[in-house]
């Protein structure tokens, strides 16, 4: 009876620290006779002993039955991954994928600097960049209102559902490309205008006109491309997207030396290039949503293709609510942005100098901050994910470490570019222009100082977009837009010694920084998805 009531007591104890190892319930007993062995050699009992033998005869059935299942747990053991590896293994290839549009447009950026007479061309490729800047992006709410919304359907084995949210995401991605195609064609002189180029001079809007109305016709394909990559990473697969655009990048390179370089056809052999990349890049993309080309992810093929037929509304509401929450923060976000580009090209005092410097600063501001969007893209599918699976230590656990590379990620990115600066690396690669540089140096120190900040605000993005989060980020992200246009304004009309293409740069800071404290807010949130500071979990 004593070695039946240690075992009992034993089974008990096993069962219960199981439980919070997620494992099932034959897993968790699979444990038991082989522990029960260890604590309590049945077998070193004398043959004689009826109830022992019987016991021992039990244990060895029940091992038999077992066995499998045992296996299969020392196998999970041995594959489980950290929280951390897990961050890592997503953000990499999101980091890779995250860098090919903007890394192709700095290779536009330097190679039209390089090969240039004057700062007319680059500052006319300036202005239509920035318009084009804000017109693609807004369509990044494609990616950011489809990824939660398929990995929670996934994770909670409704895949008829997950299958849905991406054919209705594709479909609205191209049917709102080629309407944004259409308004940039219709209206390239106006919109040109608001953007600053009336400053710049004609020349530089001539330049402007070429880039735009070849750029404008990759509308559908970019944002199809950020559909594709949100139903992608529901399925929390990051490399194919990679795959696709390194591809695409090596396209794009070659074009650009041959249209830019060997041809000399400055901002239009840019357009060209880099609209033929996004096109390849498109169509690889749908050809392996619908399964016609294999995945890095999912081991089925998957069979998502662009819905031909008009859904019922409580099918497309959830996408279209969220689309609407994020549309109108990228909206605003994208608004700050363009506006800083415009007052940069306003600036009288500098001229197609400052627009230019303008143009390199924020590519290399949004280099940095696709490097740090790539631990907000893995954090947003893993949120989604252990949301969808009801598993609040796995979400405050994802939004710790997420943190904390990130804090790392931003001091690394400043280090990078202080050595740039201090080597004059930066400088040299970018342009050979005197006043450009000049103006470049105004801006360096703070975009180098923003970096920990950006990359802090990325991460809590994601966690909460993994949340599906999107109304309060939408609330959020306008009162930033507010705080960035007072503080640029109150630095114009107070007195100072800084340049208005500084008080653009600190109004950029300012907009990062409430969009940190907004962010932050709600993550601590006690009725929030997050509670980060719940002490359960702080351990």
């Amino acid at each position: 009876m004593k070695v039946s009531k240690r075992i009992t007591n034993l089974f008990l104890i096993t069962a219960l620290s199981s439980l919070t190892e997620g494992q099932s319930f034959r897993q968790q007993l699979a444990v038991v006779p082989r522990a029960a062995r260890q604590i309590y050699p049945l077998s070193t009992h004398t043959s004689s002993n009826k109830t022992t033998r019987k016991m021992t005869r039990e244990a060895d059935e029940f091992d038999q039955l077992i066995a499998p299942e045992t296996e299969n747990l020392d196998q999970n053991q041995q594959n489980k991954l950290t929280v951390g590896q897990e961050i890592i293994q997503l953000a990499i290839p999101a980091a890779g994928a995250l860098l090919i549009d903007p890394f192709m447009t700095l290779v536009d950026t330097a190679l039209v600097g390089r090969y240039s007479q004057g700062a007319d061309a680059l500052a006319g490729m300036g202005s239509a960049a920035a318009l084009l800047t804000f017109s693609f992006y807004l369509g990044n709410f494609l990616c950011t209102a489809t990824t939660p919304l398929v990995a929670r359907a996934r994770a909670a084995n409704q895949s008829e559902q997950a299958r849905a949210v991406g054919g209705q995401a594709l479909s609205l991605a191209i049917l709102l490309g080629f309407l944004v195609t259409t308004i940039l064609l219709l209206f390239q002189q106006p919109l040109l205008r608001i953007m600053g180029t009336g400053a710049t001079g004609e020349v530089a809007n001539s330049y402007a006109l070429q880039f735009l109305a070849v750029r404008a016709l990759a509308a559908p394909a970019v944002l199809s491309m950020e559909a594709s990559t949100g139903v992608l990473r529901g399925y929390l697969d990051t490399k194919t997207p990679i795959a696709i655009l390194i591809a695409a990048n090596l396209l794009n390179l070659l074009l650009d030396l041959l249209m830019i370089v060997f041809l000399g056809f400055g901002p239009m052999g840019a357009a060209i290039a880099t609209t033929s990349a996004e096109w390849l890049s498109a169509g690889i993309f749908l050809a392996v949503l619908s399964g016609k080309l294999p995945s890095q992810g999912p081991k089925k093929k998957l069979d998502i293709v662009p819905l031909l037929s008009v859904p019922a509304w409580e099918d497309v509401k959830p996408l279209l609510v969220a689309s609407g929450s994020v549309l109108l923060r990228t909206l605003v976000l994208q608004l700050s942005l363009s506006a800083a580009a415009a007052l940069a090209a306003r600036d009288e005092t500098a001229g197609a100098a400052s627009i230019a410097a303008h143009q390199i600063g924020i590519q290399l501001w949004l280099l940095c901050s696709f490097f740090c969007d790539s631990l907000a893209a893995a954090s947003q599918g893993l949120v989604a994910d252990a949301l969808g699976r009801k598993d609040r230590r796995a979400v405050v656990d994802v939004t710790k470490t997420v943190f904390c590379y990130s804090l790392i990620l931003g001091l690394c990115l400043a280090g990078v570019l202080l050595g740039g600066k201090e080597t004059g690396l930066l400088y040299s690669v970018f342009t050979g222009d005197v006043d450009v540089r000049t103006s470049l140096s105004e801006i360096l120190p703070l975009i180098i100082l923003a970096q920990p900040l950006n990359a802090l605000v990325f991460s809590a993005d994601g966690v909460l977009q993994g949340a599906s989060e999107f109304p309060y980020q939408a609330r959020a992200m306008f009162v930033s837009g507010v705080t960035a246009a007072l503080t640029f304004y109150g630095l114009e009309f107070l007195p100072n010694d800084a340049d208005r293409l500084t008080h653009v740069w600190l109004a950029l800071i300012a907009l990062q920084a409430m969009r940190g404290l907004t962010s932050f807010w709600k993550l601590i949130d006690k009725n929030g998805p997050i509670d980060l500071l719940d002490w359960k979990f702080l351990a």
